[in-house]
């Protein structure tokens, strides 16, 4: 089985950017099942960070096209390296290889291993983002909560140990005041730092890192021979009918 975790921003473009990615490879080479390679890349452009709903709009088309792109050289599926899923629909739309978000991933766990989930998450900004991508995955009723540590995603790396200590305060308030009985973290780069795990004791509910419960929800998608419904994500009728090749014939400029 060969993954490719699609990174929905231009992180290689600096040196720490370049380290981050690797760090990120092999945090998922390390959980990945026996037989199972993950390979991680980027966009070329895009927002540094998704913190906005015009950041997440922006980074779609290129992700889009490097879907598209990923399904020819013949990986078995790919893994959307944003929390918000942004662009999901249309990924699935322009493949027939199975897309995995990581916030439709782990919201669809937390409902399965609780009543009401919280998700933490970084900025006040990206709470109306989430809990639009829970409404998609269809489980709202379950959701208590999205709350925020109130720091950048561009901060966090920065320090690790004041993240830790908010996302601790914002998931006790999750659970005492929301009747969360079970938490999320909402930022890839909070899962990567591996925050869940080390508030988890804290805690005392279950805490999902979205970077593992994603990867493995691909996992059993593949293993059980599923993909997405196209008739649900149906690949668009220029595509279907051979007017458009690829993503980007689908583009035009005015002269």
């Amino acid at each position: 089985m060969k993954l490719i975790y699609l990174v929905s921003g231009p992180m290689g473009r600096t040196p720490e950017g370049q380290a981050e990615m690797q760090h990120r490879k092999e945090y998922l080479q390390r959980y990945a099942a026996p037989g199972t390679e993950v390979d991680i890349t980027d966009i070329p452009k895009g927002p540094g960070s998704i913190e906005s709903m015009y950041e997440e709009y922006l980074s779609i088309p290129e992700t889009v096209k490097s879907a598209h792109a990923l399904q020819e050289e013949g990986w078995d599926g790919i893994l959307l390296g944003c929390y918000g899923d942004p662009g999901l629909d249309a990924l699935r739309e322009m493949v027939e290889i199975p897309v995995a978000g990581a916030g439709e991933s782990t919201a669809l766990m937390a409902a399965s291993v609780s009543h009401r989930f919280s998700i933490i998450t970084v900025t006040d900004s990206v709470i109306p983002m989430l809990e639009r991508m829970v409404r998609n995955s269809g489980v709202s009723e379950k959701l208590a909560s999205v709350r925020a540590v109130d720091m950048p995603v561009l901060e966090l790396h920065k320090d690790r140990e004041q993240a830790i200590e908010m996302t601790i305060e914002e998931g006790r308030k999750a659970i005492q005041e929301d009747r969360a009985d079970a938490l999320i973290v909402g930022c890839m780069s909070m899962g990567f730092l591996e925050i869940p795990e080390a508030c988890q004791e804290e805690l005392g509910v279950p805490f999902l890192n979205p970077a593992r419960v994603q990867l493995k929800f691909m996992e059993a998608l593949i293993g059980s021979g599923i993909s997405h419904s196209k008739r649900a994500y149906m690949t668009p009728p220029k595509i279907a009918s051979g007017i458009a090749k690829t993503p980007a014939d689908l583009y035009h400029e005015k002269n």
